[in-house]
Protein backbone atom coordinates (compact mmCIF):
# COMPACT_ATOMS: atom_id res chain seq x y z
CA UNK A 1 0.00 0.00 0.00
CA UNK A 2 1.50 3.26 -0.91
CA UNK A 3 0.55 6.25 0.79
CA UNK A 4 -1.68 8.79 -0.87
CA UNK A 5 -0.31 12.13 0.95
CA UNK A 6 3.05 13.86 0.80
CA UNK A 7 5.21 13.45 3.91
CA UNK A 8 5.04 16.91 6.01
CA UNK A 9 8.11 19.48 6.65
CA UNK A 10 10.56 18.07 9.51
CA UNK A 11 8.58 14.51 9.52
CA UNK A 12 10.81 13.37 6.74
CA UNK A 13 13.46 10.21 7.65
CA UNK A 14 17.20 11.03 8.52
CA UNK A 15 20.27 9.17 8.24
CA UNK A 16 23.71 10.21 9.18
CA UNK A 17 27.22 8.52 8.38
CA UNK A 18 29.71 7.92 11.30
CA UNK A 19 31.60 5.10 12.67
CA UNK A 20 31.23 1.64 13.24
CA UNK A 21 28.31 2.24 16.13
CA UNK A 22 25.42 2.51 14.59
CA UNK A 23 21.92 4.24 16.65
CA UNK A 24 18.26 3.64 15.39
CA UNK A 25 16.01 6.08 16.94
CA UNK A 26 12.66 5.24 16.26
CA UNK A 27 9.62 7.75 17.15
CA UNK A 28 6.41 7.27 18.34
CA UNK A 29 2.43 6.79 17.47
CA UNK A 30 0.56 9.43 15.52
CA UNK A 31 4.51 11.36 15.79
CA UNK A 32 6.95 11.74 13.07
CA UNK A 33 10.68 11.75 12.87
CA UNK A 34 10.87 15.56 14.46
CA UNK A 35 10.57 13.94 17.77
CA UNK A 36 13.71 12.26 17.59
CA UNK A 37 16.03 14.31 15.15
CA UNK A 38 17.21 16.50 18.10
CA UNK A 39 18.57 13.51 19.55
CA UNK A 40 19.78 11.97 16.27
CA UNK A 41 21.96 15.13 15.50
CA UNK A 42 23.22 14.69 19.14
CA UNK A 43 24.36 11.27 18.31
CA UNK A 44 26.11 12.16 15.02
CA UNK A 45 27.80 15.23 16.14
CA UNK A 46 29.19 12.66 18.76
CA UNK A 47 30.66 10.38 15.72
CA UNK A 48 27.94 7.62 15.66
CA UNK A 49 26.20 6.37 12.48
CA UNK A 50 22.63 7.60 13.24
CA UNK A 51 19.37 6.18 10.91
CA UNK A 52 15.85 7.96 12.23
CA UNK A 53 13.59 5.80 9.82
CA UNK A 54 9.67 7.71 9.21
CA UNK A 55 7.22 4.79 10.46
CA UNK A 56 4.91 3.52 7.82
CA UNK A 57 2.02 6.19 7.78
CA UNK A 58 3.17 8.70 10.07
CA UNK A 59 4.84 12.18 9.16
CA UNK A 60 1.91 12.66 6.23
CA UNK A 61 -1.93 12.58 7.13
CA UNK A 62 -4.08 10.23 9.51
CA UNK A 63 -5.78 8.33 6.83
CA UNK A 64 -2.48 6.98 5.67
CA UNK A 65 -2.03 5.87 9.41
CA UNK A 66 -5.86 4.46 9.35
CA UNK A 67 -4.79 2.45 6.56
CA UNK A 68 -1.22 0.67 7.62
CA UNK A 69 -1.23 -2.25 10.31
CA UNK A 70 1.55 -2.76 13.82
CA UNK A 71 3.31 -5.31 11.09
CA UNK A 72 4.13 -2.04 8.91
CA UNK A 73 5.10 -0.14 11.74
CA UNK A 74 7.58 -3.13 12.38
CA UNK A 75 8.73 -3.53 9.22
CA UNK A 76 9.60 -0.31 9.34
CA UNK A 77 11.64 -0.30 11.83
CA UNK A 78 13.33 -3.43 11.04
CA UNK A 79 14.19 -1.55 7.75
CA UNK A 80 16.31 0.90 9.59
CA UNK A 81 18.03 -1.40 11.47
CA UNK A 82 19.21 -3.58 8.59
CA UNK A 83 20.25 -0.23 7.18
CA UNK A 84 22.70 0.11 10.12
CA UNK A 85 23.97 -3.33 9.99
CA UNK A 86 24.65 -2.80 6.67
CA UNK A 87 27.06 -0.20 8.06
CA UNK A 88 28.07 -0.85 10.78
CA UNK A 89 29.54 -3.50 13.75
CA UNK A 90 27.56 -2.71 17.22
CA UNK A 91 23.92 -1.06 17.02
CA UNK A 92 22.04 0.65 19.65
CA UNK A 93 18.09 0.92 19.25
CA UNK A 94 16.30 4.00 21.65
CA UNK A 95 12.48 5.01 20.91
CA UNK A 96 10.16 7.33 21.94
CA UNK A 97 6.49 5.69 23.27
CA UNK A 98 5.81 3.05 20.47
CA UNK A 99 8.97 4.00 19.21
CA UNK A 100 9.89 2.59 22.76
CA UNK A 101 7.94 -0.31 22.06
CA UNK A 102 9.19 -1.14 18.74
CA UNK A 103 12.43 -0.77 20.55
CA UNK A 104 11.77 -3.55 22.55
CA UNK A 105 10.26 -5.91 19.88
CA UNK A 106 13.31 -5.56 18.07
CA UNK A 107 15.64 -6.35 21.48
CA UNK A 108 13.47 -9.60 21.60
CA UNK A 109 14.10 -10.50 17.63
CA UNK A 110 17.45 -9.61 17.43
CA UNK A 111 20.01 -10.80 20.17
CA UNK A 112 23.16 -9.01 18.20
CA UNK A 113 21.28 -5.76 19.50
CA UNK A 114 23.91 -4.04 21.65
CA UNK A 115 21.51 -2.23 24.23
CA UNK A 116 18.54 -0.53 24.13
CA UNK A 117 17.50 3.01 25.40
CA UNK A 118 13.54 2.74 25.26
CA UNK A 119 11.71 6.28 25.96
CA UNK A 120 8.41 6.45 27.85
CA UNK A 121 7.91 3.35 26.15
CA UNK A 122 4.17 1.99 25.97
CA UNK A 123 3.31 -1.83 26.63
CA UNK A 124 -0.13 -1.34 27.81
CA UNK A 125 -2.73 1.42 28.35
CA UNK A 126 -5.65 1.25 29.83
CA UNK A 127 -7.96 4.12 28.05
CA UNK A 128 -6.21 2.76 24.29
CA UNK A 129 -7.67 -0.39 25.37
CA UNK A 130 -11.13 0.81 26.21
CA UNK A 131 -11.73 3.33 23.21
CA UNK A 132 -9.94 0.60 20.98
CA UNK A 133 -14.09 -0.60 20.59
CA UNK A 134 -15.32 2.79 20.16
CA UNK A 135 -17.83 3.54 17.24
CA UNK A 136 -16.18 6.71 16.63
CA UNK A 137 -13.49 6.59 13.04
CA UNK A 138 -11.46 8.93 14.62
CA UNK A 139 -9.90 10.06 18.10
CA UNK A 140 -9.03 13.62 19.59
CA UNK A 141 -5.31 14.05 19.29
CA UNK A 142 -2.41 12.56 21.73
CA UNK A 143 0.23 14.11 20.45
CA UNK A 144 2.20 17.23 21.84
CA UNK A 145 2.42 15.87 25.28
CA UNK A 146 5.18 18.28 26.66
CA UNK A 147 5.79 20.36 29.66
CA UNK A 148 7.35 23.50 27.83
CA UNK A 149 4.93 25.58 26.03
CA UNK A 150 6.55 26.97 23.55
CA UNK A 151 7.17 23.56 21.84
CA UNK A 152 4.94 21.48 19.70
CA UNK A 153 4.94 18.11 18.53
CA UNK A 154 4.77 17.32 14.90
CA UNK A 155 2.23 15.24 15.14
CA UNK A 156 -1.71 14.13 13.99
CA UNK A 157 -4.34 15.95 15.06
CA UNK A 158 -6.83 12.98 15.30
CA UNK A 159 -6.22 9.68 15.99
CA UNK A 160 -7.90 6.81 14.24
CA UNK A 161 -9.56 4.00 15.70
CA UNK A 162 -8.61 1.81 13.92
CA UNK A 163 -4.49 2.41 14.34
CA UNK A 164 -5.41 2.13 17.63
CA UNK A 165 -6.37 -1.38 17.90
CA UNK A 166 -3.10 -1.91 16.36
CA UNK A 167 -1.00 -0.47 19.05
CA UNK A 168 -2.91 -2.37 21.39
CA UNK A 169 -2.09 -5.45 19.80
CA UNK A 170 1.38 -4.57 19.69
CA UNK A 171 1.83 -3.62 23.13
CA UNK A 172 0.34 -7.06 23.98
CA UNK A 173 2.93 -9.03 21.61
CA UNK A 174 6.30 -7.07 23.38
CA UNK A 175 4.28 -7.30 26.61
CA UNK A 176 4.61 -11.16 26.63
CA UNK A 177 7.69 -11.52 25.29
CA UNK A 178 9.91 -9.26 27.73
CA UNK A 179 11.63 -11.91 29.40
CA UNK A 180 13.52 -12.83 25.71
CA UNK A 181 15.15 -9.53 26.03
CA UNK A 182 18.71 -9.73 27.39
CA UNK A 183 20.99 -6.94 26.63
CA UNK A 184 21.50 -3.99 28.53
CA UNK A 185 18.90 -1.33 28.68
CA UNK A 186 18.57 2.11 30.21
CA UNK A 187 14.86 2.99 30.63
CA UNK A 188 13.68 6.65 30.38
CA UNK A 189 10.54 7.26 32.12
CA UNK A 190 8.97 10.61 33.19
CA UNK A 191 7.39 10.87 36.21
CA UNK A 192 4.12 12.67 34.83
CA UNK A 193 3.05 11.47 31.61
CA UNK A 194 -0.39 11.75 30.20
CA UNK A 195 -0.33 9.46 27.17
CA UNK A 196 1.97 6.44 29.05
CA UNK A 197 1.55 5.28 32.35
CA UNK A 198 5.18 5.87 34.57
CA UNK A 199 4.34 2.18 35.55
CA UNK A 200 4.65 0.86 32.21
CA UNK A 201 8.51 1.60 32.17
CA UNK A 202 8.65 0.12 35.99
CA UNK A 203 7.23 -3.36 34.17
CA UNK A 204 9.52 -3.57 31.26
CA UNK A 205 12.52 -2.99 33.97
CA UNK A 206 11.05 -5.75 36.02
CA UNK A 207 10.15 -8.49 33.18
CA UNK A 208 13.55 -8.24 31.53
CA UNK A 209 15.92 -10.61 31.54
CA UNK A 210 18.96 -7.93 31.57
CA UNK A 211 21.49 -8.37 33.78
CA UNK A 212 22.47 -4.64 33.33
CA UNK A 213 19.48 -2.09 33.37
CA UNK A 214 18.67 0.72 34.62
CA UNK A 215 15.27 3.02 35.28
CA UNK A 216 16.01 7.10 34.95
CA UNK A 217 13.79 8.82 35.56
CA UNK A 218 12.59 12.51 34.11
CA UNK A 219 11.68 14.68 36.26
CA UNK A 220 10.77 17.49 34.62
CA UNK A 221 9.27 16.42 31.09
CA UNK A 222 5.78 14.87 30.06
CA UNK A 223 5.14 12.13 27.45
CA UNK A 224 7.14 13.76 24.76
CA UNK A 225 10.71 14.07 26.76
CA UNK A 226 12.94 13.98 23.81
CA UNK A 227 12.03 17.39 23.45
CA UNK A 228 11.11 18.49 26.40
CA UNK A 229 12.78 20.19 29.06
CA UNK A 230 14.68 17.00 30.25
CA UNK A 231 15.94 16.31 26.59
CA UNK A 232 20.00 17.04 27.42
CA UNK A 233 19.62 14.53 30.61
CA UNK A 234 18.60 12.01 27.75
CA UNK A 235 21.37 12.84 25.49
CA UNK A 236 23.92 13.52 27.71
CA UNK A 237 22.58 9.89 29.73
CA UNK A 238 22.54 8.02 26.75
CA UNK A 239 26.10 9.00 25.30
CA UNK A 240 27.86 8.30 28.57
CA UNK A 241 25.89 4.46 28.66
CA UNK A 242 26.67 3.63 25.24
CA UNK A 243 30.56 4.77 25.95
CA UNK A 244 30.04 2.26 29.08
CA UNK A 245 29.07 -0.57 26.91
CA UNK A 246 31.18 -0.01 23.78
Amino acid sequence: MSEKYPVLQGAEPFYFAGNKVGILVVHGFTGSTQSMRPLGEAYAKAGYTVCGPRLKGHGTHYEDMEKTSYHDWIASAEEGFQWLKQRCETIFVTGLSMGGTLTLYLAEHHPDIKAIIPINAAIEIADMAAVQHSDARYLDAIGSDIKNPDIKELAYEKTPVRSVKEIVELMGVVKENLDKISCPALIFVSGEDHVVPPNNSQTIYDEISSEAKRLCQLDNSYHVATLDYDQSIIIEHTLKFIKEIS
